[in-house]
């Protein structure tokens, strides 16, 4: 029986790959599916022993203390102003350093490297040499400054300088992840596009326009959507930054601080659940809306060129 049930499985490659993947998937299931599907019914309990699990009442009063909430809209207003900023500005740095290196340029290879190191260390140890730079009495940018004759700046008290200062390090940490990808995009690109265009006389932008960007949608999707993701989770640099405070004023408030907020020094597991489902919601309804446009862009483009 045993001898059947073996060779059976050397002969089914799906029966294979699912015990080779078997390890794999029990630890997303442990860490990974079973705490998501537990938050997302956590949402919904309004009375619960969280030590025991005895759940007595479930209904929508975590979601409405959430949407009623100052600090949650702050937070929300917060986060949307910095993704709105931070992902399109780190996009378009991105793509020109990458169209630079991607061109026939001296010490290109030192550049790139130059440039992923920030993304391959710590977000902690970032924070805390950004930190040490945005002092205001002994911080590098202030004694930069001062040989130029103008007065410290308060870059860590000022709330009109905390989402500046979180895109500014948004921005610096993953530019060079960005430019990889797009180095990858553009040398997928053939090189007759460009050779044909230069023939009929296209000027650079116009080649950029036409050729370039247009071949790289895919690349811009792929980064737009993990990069809005991303920056919607802005956490470890504002707790690490602001002393575990969320900025002066509340100004580095981030929807994802709000939820440590609440679970981790308020104990409103139930809430901070709610909150977490909430910025679910808020990144996918994001990220389908993007889909739908650049399927649309897409869709519009195709039209032209039958039309031409």
């Amino acid at each position: 029986m045993m001898k059947k049930i073996l060779n059976k499985i050397k002969k089914s490659k799906e029966l294979k790959a699912l015990i080779y993947l078997f390890p794999a998937l029990l630890v997303l299931g442990v860490f990974q599916f079973y705490p998501i599907f537990k938050a997302l019914a956590m949402s919904f309990y309004t009375k619960f022993d969280y030590i025991s699990g005895d759940v007595f009442e479930v209904g929508l009063d975590n979601f409405h203390y959430v949407l009623t909430d100052p600090d949650f809209f702050l937070a929300l207003r917060n986060t949307s102003i910095f993704v709105f900023f931070a992902v399109p500005l780190s996009i378009g740095l991105a793509l020109i350093f990458a169209v630079i290196l991607n061109s026939n340029i001296k010490l290109k290879g030192l550049f790139r490297s130059i440039y992923f190191i920030p993304f391959v260390t710590s977000m902690v140890a970032v924070s805390i040499v950004w930190r040490w730079m945005l002092n205001k009495q002994y911080g590098l940018i202030n004694a930069i400054l001062l040989t130029f004759g103008i007065p410290k700046v308060s870059w860590l008290t000022d709330p009109k300088m905390t989402i500046p200062i979180l895109i500014a390090i948004s921005i610096w940490k993953g530019l060079g992840y960005k430019i990889i990808i797009f180095l990858a995009g553009l040398q997928n690109i053939d090189e007759k596009y460009y050779l044909a265009a230069k023939i009929d006389g296209a000027s650079s932008f116009q080649r950029f326009k036409n050729i370039t960007i247009p071949l790289l949608k895919p690349t811009l999707i792929f980064l737009f959507i993990t990069s809005a993701i991303g920056a919607f989770k802005t956490f470890d640099e504002i707790f690490i930054m602001y002393s575990q405070k969320p900025g002066p004023l509340k100004s580095g408030l981030t929807i994802v601080y709000y939820i440590f907020i609440k679970f981790y020094r308020h104990w409103q597991f139930s809430i901070s659940a709610a909150a977490a489902l909430i910025l679910f919601l808020i990144i996918l309804i994001f990220t389908i809306l993007q889909f739908k446009l650049s399927g649309k862009k897409s869709k519009r483009r195709e039209k032209d060129d039958k039309e031409n």
